[in-house]
């Protein structure tokens, strides 16, 4: 009995993460897409089959289009700072050097600092007469609204997103670096190899599936930011900072408009798992070759 049953052990290892995948994703992804097929627009508490005109209607949305549109820029600068800065952090960090112990648990803090907290405290510095308007004035120059100015808004959220986060990917680098064998940088230094050719040729090789997983998780994690925004600009102005997941909270909890908001999240969804899908052919195709 326990050997008909004993390959079936590792399985039941599997359950306790099926149900809470189960319970806060599975159920809510198939509730969300059936609210994707009514209209809430005329009445909240009796909906009309309306099909796919939940996902006609967002694609004919201009501000979809626009929110769309902000949160590919967003990904664009989000993600290759901190998939490529935090390596460099990693590498430096991990040298055997008096402090660098500090340098790790300076460079960390911001991740276990709350977002509400960052997005509020580089709010103050983006004021006005915040900190980085001041150091404009020292030199001259005239003041930049941050937050109030279309040309600047998204990319002042961007860097709060990227100073919150170079911290916990360099940690994940970190770790991967302790698995590159130490005789492979000896052996480059018999053959005359500089640092960074030490580094060139046997750290990145090495930390290939590393670079795509971070390069996946800051992707994702870009694709669906929203405390900054709701902190620090509400989207604005003019919906040049909005992004799409504001954008659902948006028509979902405010204008109440459920099926919209719902059609958009399903939308969002196919778009992570497009990207996430480049991502693992760039960086880990031959991993799937058969």
């Amino acid at each position: 009995m326990y050997k008909f049953f004993g390959k079936y052990v590792p399985y039941l290892f599997l359950v306790p993460a099926l149900v809470l995948l189960g319970i806060f994703f599975f159920i809510p992804f198939v509730q969300t897409l059936g609210l994707s097929f009514y209209d809430y627009s005329e009445n909240l508490y009796n909906p009309v089959f309306a099909g796919l005109g939940n996902y006609f209607t967002v694609f004919k949305d201009p501000v979809f289009i626009k929110v769309l549109l902000n949160t590919f820029v967003f990904l664009v600068v989000v993600v290759p700072f901190l998939t490529i800065f935090p390596l460099f952090l990693a590498i430096l960090v991990n040298q055997k050097l008096r402090g660098m112990k500090l340098y790790k648990v300076l460079i960390y803090l911001p991740v276990v600092v709350s977002i509400v907290v960052c997005a509020i405290a580089f709010k103050w510095i983006y004021a006005e007469h915040g900190i980085f308007n001041y150091f404009l004035s020292v030199f001259g120059l005239n003041p930049v609204g941050w937050l109030t100015d279309t040309r600047y808004s998204l990319f002042s959220v961007a860097l709060v997103t990227i100073w919150k986060g170079i911290g916990y990917y360099m940690v994940i680098y970190l770790a991967a670096l302790m698995s590159v064998p130490e005789e492979l940088y000896e052996a480059c230094e018999i053959d005359g190899a500089n640092s960074w050719q030490k580094h060139l040729t046997v750290t990145v090789p090495h930390l290939i599936p590393t670079i795509a997983l971070v390069s996946t998780i800051s992707a994702i994690s870009a694709m669906k930011v929203f405390a900054e925004i709701y902190v620090m600009t509400k989207g604005g102005p003019l919906n040049s900072s909005k992004t799409i997941v504001y954008y659902i909270y948006e028509r979902a909890f405010e204008n109440l408009d459920l099926g919209m908001a719902s059609a958009m999240a399903v939308i969002l969804l196919v778009i992570v798992l497009i990207l996430s899908a480049i991502n693992i052919f760039c960086f880990e195709r031959d991993k799937y070759r058969i």
